[in-house]
């Protein structure tokens, strides 16, 4: 009897463990599911069918075993402009390439190297998601219309808070996201007991429950039915990649889809002492799941932090609680389909501007200015860019002056010199001594005096390539010559 027993507990030693935190994610990742396609302007099935095979798909598959997957906060603001400009068909298109590609550099090996994308453009762009996500949503929460900019959005966004007092629809709408986001703010602070049930599935279910029974006249969701959303693209969608533009909100897709889920994986890493991600492989599964999502029509999915943080503190082990996470919003959407239609947009629109906050780093943006200010300042220009000019331009600008800051730093040489009175002068070269500080090296050399010998030692030089990471001497012409290597 124990000799038949011992291979099925050998086989699944985590079930419990594994079960117990499906539940919690799925939780999770019900009303994030939906909010986030509400937000990006697509049925909000589509949200649910992203988390399915973010779950099911890359859940099965090799990478990370706990990060979770699914649509996500960050690639809100990216996916609205992309259905406003091109349409919902060719979403699936973008999708379906921007895995195509994330396939391709995981099979070539090139996931580590979005390890090396400066941290501060990484986070300037989550930044500025953030800020374009809280102006737009803040609109949804005051029952208005969003302009189409994001500096509008911004500008114009107390105006819209102003005239929502003066309406009473408007004015239940601000009562409830209001109260969504006063729910999750002080969520973390009630006992544990209470926190049982995760913060957004509590503030959409009380938010639901305050409209049911005081009657207000309140937005809820569309249903269209899980068959009935999906949007498969259709051949003549295709011809749309012509755009110049179009190609590059794939890049963009592409890049930050991949950045994020890598940044993820690595925050991920740090909760737990299981197995460590295989960054290429993990470009691969994020990438196969990217190119079903784009062959059904639903969103892009990138492995989301809120969730995969969740995971971990449920106490998961195995990759197999964020598969039954995907098999739980399988059966929501095809059993339950009915219940979207009593969410309501506010209170959906409430959690997405406090996941927006969240992406805001107040504290690293203080600590950068006091410690290294040019990393502040890239992170600031960045997020800045996003909301005035567009998200691709945005990570452009903070990617150029990542690697400016760079080659400055790389070519940055400082010459001191130490003139006793007596005996010789020395000049201490420390920092990169490259080709392109060579000018100024010798310039400062020369300008040495020409009766005195000067012995120049280079300290803490880490390029020793040029002429000017060795000795010098100033001979009596005045001429600065190297001394020869013994």
């Amino acid at each position: 009897m124990d000799n038949d027993l011992t291979p099925k507990k050998t086989r699944f030693p985590y079930l419990r463990q594994d079960f117990a935190a499906s539940l919690v994610v799925f939780l999770v990742a019900l009303p994030l599911c939906v909010g986030v396609a509400v937000a990006s302007g697509v049925p909000a099935e589509l949200g649910l069918v992203t988390g399915i095979v973010g779950g099911i798909v890359t859940g099965l598959m090799r990478g990370s075993s706990l990060q979770v997957s699914g649509p996500a906060a960050g690639l809100t603001v990216l996916v609205f402009e992309a259905v406003r400009e091109y349409g919902l068909p060719a979403l699936g298109v973008i999708v379906l390439i921007t895995g195509v590609l994330q396939v391709l550099m995981g099979v070539l090996k090139l996931g580590r190297y979005f390890r090396a994308i400066s941290v501060s453009v990484v986070e300037g762009m989550l930044a500025g998601i953030g800020l374009v996500l809280i102006a737009g949503q803040l609109y949804s929460v005051a029952g208005a219309k969003a302009p189409a900019s994001g500096v509008d959005k911004i500008v114009e966004l107390p105006g819209a808070l102003i005239d929502a007092v003066g309406n009473t629809e408007a004015l239940a709408s601000l009562a409830l996201g209001a109260a969504t986001i006063a729910v999750l703010v002080l969520w973390k602070r009630l006992p544990a007991k209470v926190r049982t049930v995760p913060g957004p599935l509590a503030a959409v279910g009380l938010a639901t429950l305050a409209a049911l029974v005081f009657g207000l006249p309140v937005a809820t969701v569309e249903v269209q039915g899980l068959l009935g959303s999906l949007q498969p693209p259709p051949l003549s969608a295709f011809g749309d990649l012509a755009q110049v533009g179009m190609l590059g909100t794939i890049v963009a897709f592409t890049l930050i889809a991949s950045a994020e889920s890598l940044f993820s994986a690595a925050a991920v890493d740090r909760l737990h002492s299981g197995q460590r991600t295989q960054y290429d492989k993990e470009l691969v599964a994020q990438g196969v799941g990217n190119t079903l999502c784009g062959i059904l029509g639903a969103l892009p999915m990138t492995a989301v932090i809120v969730r995969s943080a969740a995971n971990v503190q449920a106490g998961a082990r195995t990759k197999a609680s964020r598969v039954m996470h995907g098999v739980w919003l399988l059966l929501f959407a095809a059993l339950l389909p009915d219940v979207l239609a009593y969410i309501l947009i506010p209170a959906l629109a409430g959690i997405l501007v406090h996941a927006g906050a969240k992406l805001i780093p107040v504290r690293a943006i203080v600590s950068l200015w006091h410690e290294h200010r040019g990393e502040a300042l890239i992170l600031v220009v960045t997020a800045l860019s996003i909301v005035a000019v567009s998200m691709f331009e945005g990570v452009l600008i903070g990617l150029a002056l990542a690697v400016a800051k760079t080659a400055w730093e790389a070519s940055h040489i400082r010459l001191e010199v130490v003139d006793k009175g007596a005996g010789p002068v020395q000049a201490y070269l420390s920092g990169n001594a490259t080709f392109l500080r060579l000018p100024k090296i010798l310039d400062s050399l020369e300008a040495l005096p020409r009766t005195a010998r000067s012995n120049s030692t280079s300290r803490a030089c880490t390029t020793s390539t040029t002429p000017a990471a060795r000795p010098w001497r100033t001979g009596p012409s005045g001429t600065a010559r190297p001394v020869p290597s013994r």
